[in-house]
């Protein structure tokens, strides 16, 4: 989708090495600052007085105003302020403006202020800005960034700058993100629209305001002293939770009301026009599809080798240019080239099923789940493209977790032909539980992908050990996993160059084990998507088990660990504001045997734990039979969001969890 790719998060894409080179020239050049007077605005809002905010906050922003001008012909005009004021010296990276633009919108001004606590005033304009481009992972966009340095951003200072930008939109909408990850002292959103349009307005994360009337066809929204919304480990997405408020508008012209959508089947009815026609097959598709699918007993077979071309051997590469960043290239050209983005994966993929007499429709979706919702029928929110297949009815549904029954197209699987190595009917995890948007071609229905269920995001780990009576552990494991836990090592094994990957398995034993050496490493399936994933490894670890006089004391949780401080590393003083977000709903089973030493008799065993909550369980238990332990637990995440009411019922639970992961066996050594 246009400036937001599939694979980068929605608020800020990730810097390229190349355009951080160019912030640091900027960042370490002089500056080119000229003395002059700054304006009244900023003035006004160094002025005001602030309540008093915690010790650590880096800075506070005086003032965030965005005034926007919509024209009859559908340009918009939009003014942007920002004043800030410096606490702490983490918070000079507000003293470094970065501006967009691109072929649809013009930067027609730049400038910025620096008011130091002592001294003169300071003031940059935008020929002091470097021009650069984000690069990334397209291989070409449109989209510029003008990086501008306010000197002085010290502790103590007030800065501010000032921009304007013309664009031309493709929806007429609009997003005031009025929330930040500093305090808000003051923020307001000023609209001017021609005669007889109107406007709809959606809250999100924050109570509703109804607007002032700030003179004809003007309106005025302002909120004031709003939170930081700061970092908590395992929280949902930043703008899950962040206040916003999304404005739709709706023009009297003709020509213009496509761009106006109230609906979310007004997004899908402008989707599917601008993607018609985009399926055709060619005759060198045809026979690439006739190759793929030779010797495939099943349409399932056929379904999924297609899957795996376009997954595979489709590179993923973007150019987006004006309207291509949301409509998709021909599907005959992204063969030929044999690359292109999410949406250009699925057209293809589309063409080719259809093929083999499979139908399937665009899914429009995020890839941080919470960024769409409900309330604000958009374009604005997507960034991401995946495809629902529909099924025959008699199509055996082995293994196709991510299909559900739609009323009117009945059963459909929900696909991603971007991910490389999630096989058709499984999903990735950020695209559980979260909205997309169903394109057909009467309009769009929004819908929620399901959450797979705990037992299909699958570890199962069980080991055979021996103790020696000095208290070396020594054996072999292995792990089976399938779903997201499959995919999650999978990744970080097929990222590693294979002379490396045996140091992801001694990165993860080195937190469990001290003293351990891995003897030897067997990866089953590694480029098997479809199969579970397979790792066997042998370890020996000195000193696992500890001596006391006659007594050794055996941790029998010998990997993994399932208790998790992410409620106990909240702030001093600060209470928890948002809720805990899972990756998946998972199940994950540990069966270890411990062969244990002769001349020991077991003194004391850890009872038994069962924990049951409506979002997570776990249970454990040790048994001794014939000299060896056995040692089972299970650990379930029923649902991947825990509200914050609830959270307290959580650490509760993972604080048991933790004690029941560190409490040990008690061996006695025989009386001679």
């Amino acid at each position: 989708m246009k400036a937001r790719r599939c694979s980068q998060s929605a608020r800020q894409a990730a810097p390229s090495s190349a355009w951080a080179a160019l912030l640091l020239a900027a960042l370490l050049a002089p500056a080119l600052a000229a003395r002059a007077g700054s304006p009244d605005w900023l003035q006004a809002a160094a002025r005001q007085p602030l309540p008093v905010y915690p010790s650590d906050t880096e800075a506070v922003m005086l003032l965030d105003e965005q005034v926007t001008t919509v024209s009859d012909t559908g340009e918009i005009k939009t003014r942007y302020r920002r004043a800030y004021k410096i606490l702490r010296p983490e918070g000079r990276k507000f003293g470094t403006v970065s501006v967009y633009y691109d072929s649809e919108t013009r930067l027609t001004y730049l400038k910025g202020w620096s008011l130091p606590a002592a001294g003169k005033e300071y003031e940059v304009k935008e020929k002091d800005a470097v021009e650069t481009s984000p690069f990334g992972v397209a291989l070409y966009e449109d989209t510029r960034y003008k990086v501008l340095l306010i000197p002085a951003a010290d502790p103590g200072n007030v800065v501010g700058y000032e921009y304007e930008q013309k664009r031309r939109p493709f929806v007429l909408q609009d997003r005031w993100m009025f929330q930040d990850e500093i305090p808000v002292r003051r923020a307001r959103f000023i609209l001017e629209l021609p005669q007889g349009w109107e406007f709809d307005a959606t809250w999100l994360n924050h109570a509703r305001q109804e607007p002032q009337a700030a003179g004809e066809n003007r309106w005025l929204w302002e909120v004031e002293d709003i939170p930081a919304v700061e970092d908590e480990p395992a929280m949902p997405p930043w703008r899950a939770v962040a206040g916003w408020l999304a404005v739709s508008y709706f023009p009297t012209r003709p020509g213009l009301q496509a761009k106006s959508h109230g609906s979310w089947g007004d997004v899908g009815q402008w989707y599917a026009r601008l993607t018609a026609g985009r399926r055709q097959a060619t005759p060198e598709m045809k026979q690439k599809v006739a190759e793929l699918t030779a010797g495939q007993a099943t349409l399932l077979d056929k379904m999924r080798a297609l899957a795996a071309f376009a997954q595979r051997d489709v590179r993923y590469v973007a150019i987006a240019i004006g309207i291509g960043g949301y409509q998709p290239h021909p599907a005959p050209e992204v063969f030929s080239n044999r690359y292109g983005d999410c949406k250009d994966k699925v057209t293809l993929l589309g063409a080719m099923l259809a093929e083999i007499g499979l139908q399937s429709h665009y899914v429009l979706i995020h890839t941080d789940r919470g960024q769409v919702t409900p309330d604000f029928p958009s374009m604005l929110n997507f960034n991401h493209a995946i495809l629902a297949i529909r099924l025959p009815a008699d199509l055996p549904a082995e293994n196709l977790y991510a299909a559900v029954e739609h009323p009117q197209l009945g059963r459909v699987l929900f696909f991603d032909p971007t991910d490389s190595i999630t096989p058709p009917g499984q999903l990735p995890s950020y695209l559980q539980a979260n909205y997309g948007l169903l394109v057909t071609e009467d309009g769009g229905e929004l819908v929620k992908l399901p959450l797979l269920k705990p037992a299909v995001n699958r570890l199962l780990r069980t080991a055979k050990l021996s103790l020696s009576s000095t208290g070396t552990l020594a054996g072999q494991v292995q792990e089976v996993r399938w779903g997201v836990p499959a995919t999650q090592r999978r990744a970080s094994l097929i990222d590693t160059p294979a002379p490396e990957r045996r140091k992801v398995l001694e990165n993860f034993l080195a937190e469990f084990l001290p003293g351990f050496n891995l003897q030897t490493v067997e990866v089953e399936n590694l480029e098997e998507y479809d199969k579970n994933l397979i790792v066997r490894y042998q370890f020996v670890a000195q000193s696992y088990a500890k001596t006391a006089g006659d007594l050794l004391l055996l941790r029998p949780r010998v990997l993994g660990q399932k208790g998790d401080d992410l409620l106990e590393r909240q702030k001093k003083g600060k209470e928890r504001q948002y809720p805990v977000e899972f990756e998946a709903a998972t199940l994950q089973s540990d069966v270890f045997e411990i062969e244990l030493p002769s001349g020991y008799t077991v003194d004391e065993l850890p009872p038994p734990v069962e924990l049951d909550t409506d979002f997570v369980a776990y249970k454990s238990r040790i048994e001794v039979n014939g000299g060896v332990l056995r040692y089972q637990r299970e650990y379930m995440v029923k649902d991947v969001r825990v509200p914050t009411e609830r959270l307290e019922e959580l650490k509760k639970f993972y604080r048991q969890v933790a004690a029941d992961e560190r409490s040990s066996v008690v061996l006695k050594r025989k009386a001679p």
